[in-house]
């Protein structure tokens, strides 16, 4: 018997080539630490969801460590998941279960995005960085504090770099819009554009992001647009994770407190929340992007 489990937690899309991804990625990670227990659910759209996800890692188990594939803190990182892990730890008080961080504001997220600028500005053929526009393109939340993650983002990229402007922009829920950045930023006389997801996984965000690029290029023939790339497959997600769930085995990291209090909180918040970065298509990134009727948007 494996004393500890490892229990990751996708966003989950109702695109099934988003899940399909967060699955390679988890079978891949299982290849790096083989002797780990690692299983996989997700909080949405998906077969195995978070209260199954943890009912299944508590099986045969002593001690579950629960990790957020998700780049920023908002709704599910708050309150959904750290509510069914109240929930579980009442149910199986002979069990420990413990919180890793989710993925943040990092030296390794920025170096990710530090290399998908470079490979676009060599796409674009290396034009000048002054007269190249950034987006950091993110799903958006009702959350501040989440947007004010992606920001902090943004002004690292901008201070790591010789573009005069990174701009921050949002799929959903809040402003500013793709659309708008790009007006004001070829307003100013900008000649290329780079448009940098901050998203784990494919999904359907990722899907409509490209069809917006391809919208703006008509709109703005006189502009060059560059389209990075999600990054749930870069070395550094994996190891992030890795460090998180080492730490936590060693004791020199402290799991992320969650309160009995916990428990009480009810239902799915729609607000933005894998890897994946919600929107009415949330999904990892994600982070994590799916279709609703209503806005709302994951980290």
């Amino acid at each position: 018997m494996n004393a500890t489990t490892i229990l990751l937690v996708g966003h989950g899309s109702r695109e099934r080539a988003g899940n399909d991804e967060i699955e390679r990625f988890a079978a891949q990670w299982r290849g790096v630490h083989p002797h780990w227990r690692i299983e996989l659910c997700f909080i949405e759209f998906a077969d195995i969801e978070v209260e199954e996800g943890l009912a299944r890692a508590a099986q045969g188990a002593q001690r579950v460590i629960v990790v957020p594939l998700i780049l920023n803190a908002a709704g599910h990182v708050k309150a959904e998941i750290p509510a069914h892990i109240a929930r579980a730890r009442q149910q199986r008080p002979g069990v420990r279960f413990d919180y890793a961080p989710h993925l943040g504001v990092c030296e390794p997220i920025l170096a990710i995005l530090q290399r998908q600028l470079l490979h676009c500005m060599h796409e674009l053929d290396m034009p000048d960085p002054t007269t190249t526009g950034v987006v950091l393109l993110g799903r958006g939340s009702s959350d501040r504090h989440a947007n004010g993650e992606m920001a902090r983002m943004a002004r690292w990229l901008q201070e790591e770099s010789r573009h005069e402007m990174v701009d921050l922009a949002f799929t959903g829920i809040t402003f500013p819009r793709l659309e708008r950045v790009v007006q004001r930023q070829a307003a100013l006389g900008l000649r290329q554009v780079v448009v940098l997801p901050y998203y784990l996984f494919t999904g359907t965000l990722i899907q409509r992001i490209g069809r917006q690029v391809g919208h703006l290029r008509v709109q703005y023939p006189q502009l060059r647009f560059a389209l990075g790339a999600y990054f749930g497959f870069e070395p550094e997600i994996a190891q992030l994770l890795s460090e998180r769930v080492q730490g936590l085995l060693s004791g020199h990291l402290q799991a992320v407190p969650v309160s009995d209090d916990a428990a009480l909180h009810e239902g799915h918040r729609h607000d933005g929340d894998p890897g994946h970065a919600h929107d009415p298509a949330h999904d990892h990134s994600h982070e994590h992007q799916h279709e609703h009727p209503h806005e709302h948007a994951h980290p």
